[in-house]
């Protein structure tokens, strides 16, 4: 494969002979050296020159061969090990990429630029700072794995090195380099990103709402698309139609390379040059690597759809042997040095691979704790806050003005929030007191926003993510219920976000505007889930939200911005936010009412004289039962009532957990009072008609206690 074949190549990427400093004993050190654990982020006698600082060839080419080398015996063990039935899970190997993994490795900054790597850059995880054991460790899937044991093998990662953990969505990886780059140099960092995505994974919807994002707020993120040619058995004539994938950056007005990915130098150097670029006028790029894969998918897979013929031609371009031959050509190492640093590895790996096998499994949970959520490490007393006979939607621009004012690096970001000051006005004149850096309008692609909040949160940001509507918040499903919901089950690391969610029906805007969503979110473990009904709730959700380490989401019924006023009183106490309200007592029976109806179960209790307990969970997920469940053993009686339908609301889990609580609580059968199983209708007269309301709760009420 030759670089010369591939247009838009680096043109700065000849061979530069050079002595460089190393020398022939500082080369020589390279192959002696010694430890009781291989590390390739730490090389005897060389300080690493990374960005601006820069690499002879003279200088890379000796590193480059040991990373390769070092990589591919360690997948080499991998496989035994799997065979043996020690591997859990898969393995997906590296063999033939290993020379565009070793110079994304050898270009960034450990903990200083962002990245996300892919399954097969082992070497590069290794030269960011990643050791041997701890890679071992996580096939075996035991105590002293990366993720102890949570998630699978290549799905780890460093979040304080800023290596973000990998999730199988590969396109979702993208915008989180995007929203943690551009967050870390809002606050002064001078860092690039650096995010790897597959020939296949650049088919995906998030590899474009991430360019995009990247490329209107220039960030300096280098997409790096290693394409292999097939995207499992896939070949990439099946994944796109123009000739190289780096011509896609046309569209987004922004530099794109394809160079030879088998070629270690090239890809180095013209890394090093694109960096500089973006140092120059930050902005991303796309550099495509035409890198192999000389092996299936993964060990299962035996790449029958690979002709021989192909699979032959591959193989003489394997990049670690025509290193190793560069190296020997040019005297840059003896042979003799080769074999004997060749021979070590092999022995040192084994002996790292025997000390995992002898690290301890993984303990259960005990108590059934499973690390779904994280624990704030300190309580803060935040300053008191009091407003009166404000709106529910005041008490959202309310604390938002709150958070910005008490919090350097809260943002918020959504669509039309700045200028327009969000759909329903919520955001209106946030952008004048703080600006457009930390009131962002967004491209429409709610999924990469997301993405670009987790990124951000993970570098010391703050985000608020607005949803234009709760409905919308479906095109993020992959990056809020299974990227952040696990972020800390997975890594360890919390996941700060608050994301609002203005729901609910009434204001005839039909099936696309109207739904509630409640229930969906609340079935993701790792989210919190806050629903209130009030001026002082809604403060004291987004603010709780806030300041909570896990992913809070926060439901703001619509028709509720205009319609109700409250007093504001907040003492500054978090802990006293999270628990269920109640609003009024009484013994004949309880009602659980969601968002909108607590305020038509209010008016069907004062209408009808009830003496009823009403309750609002108001934290949804996870959800504390104990108060609402004394409640009903006192009046036997229970009624729920949910504005979304049977089937898509929390009604029905509100009673199953009161029924495997308690099956004797009820004196008789409760009730669940929800809209059909059927989208939000548009016309005034059907809305009116779909939607539970007083009537209807006044009527559920006469039948329980008929009874």
């Amino acid at each position: 494969m030759n670089s010369d074949s591939y247009r838009n190549g680096w043109v700065g990427a000849s061979v530069v002979p050079g002595t460089g400093e190393l020398g022939r004993r500082r080369r020589s050190d390279i192959w002696r050296y010694r430890e009781v654990e291989l590390q390739l982020s730490e090389h005897p006698g060389v300080s690493l020159a990374r960005f601006p600082g820069r690499l002879t060839e003279e200088e890379f080419l000796p590193l480059a061969y040991r990373a390769m080398f070092v990589s591919r015996t360690m997948e080499e063990i991998v496989v035994d090990l799997y065979h043996k039935g020690y591997v859990k899970g898969t393995v997906a190997l590296g063999r033939g990429n290993e020379a565009t993994a070793l110079a994304i490795g050898l270009s960034l900054r450990p903990r200083r630029d962002i990245a996300s790597l892919l399954h097969r850059d082992l070497a590069a995880h290794l030269l960011l700072g990643a050791s041997p054991l701890r890679i071992f460790c996580q096939y075996l899937a035991n105590s002293e794995s990366p993720t102890q044991g949570y998630e699978g093998n290549v799905h780890h990662g460093d979040v304080v090195g800023r290596r973000l953990p990998m999730i199988s969505h590969l396109g979702k990886m993208l915008s989180l380099v995007v929203g943690a780059t551009w967050a870390a140099r809002e606050a002064g960092e001078n860092c690039f990103g650096l995010a790897v995505i597959g020939d296949g994974g650049s088919s995906t919807g998030e590899f474009h709402e991430a360019l995009n994002i990247a490329s209107v707020h220039n960030v300096p993120v280098l997409f790096l698309i290693e394409n292999n040619h097939y995207a499992f058995s896939t070949p990439t004539s099946a994944q796109y139609k123009c000739e190289f994938l780096s011509d896609r950056a046309k569209g987004y007005g922004i530099t794109g390379q394809t160079v030879d990915g088998t070629d270690p130098w090239l890809v180095y150097s013209t890394i090093q040059e694109l960096f500089s670029l973006m140092d120059r006028d930050p902005a991303p790029a796309i550099l495509e690597c035409m890198t192999l894969r000389l092996c299936g998918h993964a060990v299962y897979d035996k790449c029958e759809y690979v002709s021989k013929e192909q699979m032959a031609a591959w193989e003489a371009q394997d990049p670690l042997p025509r290193v190793r031959r560069q190296l020997l050509e040019r005297e840059w190492a003896e042979e003799k040095e080769l074999v004997d640093f060749e021979e070590w590895v092999r022995e040192e790996l084994q002996q790292i691979c025997l000390r995992a096998l002898r690290v301890p499994p993984v303990r259960p949970p005990e108590n059934g704790n499973w690390r779904v959520f994280a624990s704030a490490s300190v309580r803060r007393q935040l300053p008191p806050f009091q407003a009166r006979r404000v709106k529910n939607g005041t008490a959202v621009n309310l604390a938002l003005d709150y958070l910005l004012q008490q919090e350097p690096r809260a943002f918020v970001v959504g669509l039309d929030v700045g200028r327009y000051g969000s759909a329903f006005k919520t955001c209106k004149g946030l952008i004048d007191r703080y600006g457009p850096r930390r009131v962002i309008d967004m491209p429409i692609g709610e999924s990469g926003i997301m993405g670009f909040a987790l990124g951000a949160a993970q570098v010391g940001a703050r985000p608020i993510v607005e949803f234009q509507f709760a409905d919308f918040s479906t095109e993020s499903t992959t990056q809020l219920g299974l990227n952040a919901a696990t972020w800390f089950f997975r890594s360890g690391f919390p996941m700060p976000l608050l994301v609002r969610l203005p729901c609910g029906g009434g204001l005839t805007m039909g099936a696309f505007h109207s739904a509630e969503m409640e229930g969906l979110w609340a079935r993701f473990p790792g989210l919190k889930v806050l629903y209130p009904a009030t001026a002082q709730e809604t403060f004291e959700a987004l603010v709780a939200g806030f300041y909570d380490p896990n992913p809070c989401l926060v439901f703001e019924h619509k028709l509720l911005y205009w319609s109700k006023a409250g007093d504001i009183d907040f003492d500054g106490d978090l802990d006293r936010i999270w628990r269920p309200r109640q609003y009024c007592q009484g013994d004949a029976l309880t009602i659980v009412a969601f968002g909108a109806m607590v305020h038509e179960a209010l008016g069907a209790v004062s209408r009808a004289g009830l003496s009823a307990d009403l309750w609002n969970p108001f934290v949804l997920q996870p959800l504390e039962l104990e108060p609402i469940l004394d409640s009903v053993r006192r009046t036997g009686r229970l009624l729920v009532v949910q504005e979304s339908p049977r089937c898509q609301g929390l009604g029905d889990r509100i009673l199953s957990l009161i029924c495997q609580a308690d099956p004797q609580v009820f004196r008789v059968p409760p009730v669940l009072l929800a809209a059909p199983d059927a989208p939000v209708p548009f016309a005034p007269e059907l809305e009116q008609r779909y939607r539970p309301n007083m009537e209807g709760i006044l009527q559920a009420v006469e039948r329980l206690l008929s009874v």
